[in-house]
């Protein structure tokens, strides 16, 4: 099954430049997804168990990097770029 993933990730930081720049940069480490970027989120595209195994890896590592962080996503059954 195919997914598409869109992810807008909000550190609650004044200096969030930086952990969004790690954080689309560990996504891109993964080979079989596409990752996007536009100013407003970061889409992931490819199998489901590559975006979210991609996404999942992402995530804990910004939680575990960051004091807080915010994290609104939308999950999609289709792969939009085919």
């Amino acid at each position: 099954m195919e997914l598409s993933i869109e992810i807008s990730l909000y550190p609650l930081d004044k200096n969030y430049i930086k952990p969004i720049q790690t954080f689309i940069d560990h996504l891109n480490t993964f080979e079989n997804i596409e990752v996007i970027t536009n100013p407003m989120s970061t889409q992931v595209f490819g199998n489901f168990d590559d975006a979210v195994t991609a996404f999942q890896a992402a995530l804990k590592q910004s939680f575990l990097d960051e004091e807080k962080v915010v994290v609104v996503t939308k999950f999609f059954n289709h792969n939009l770029l085919k």
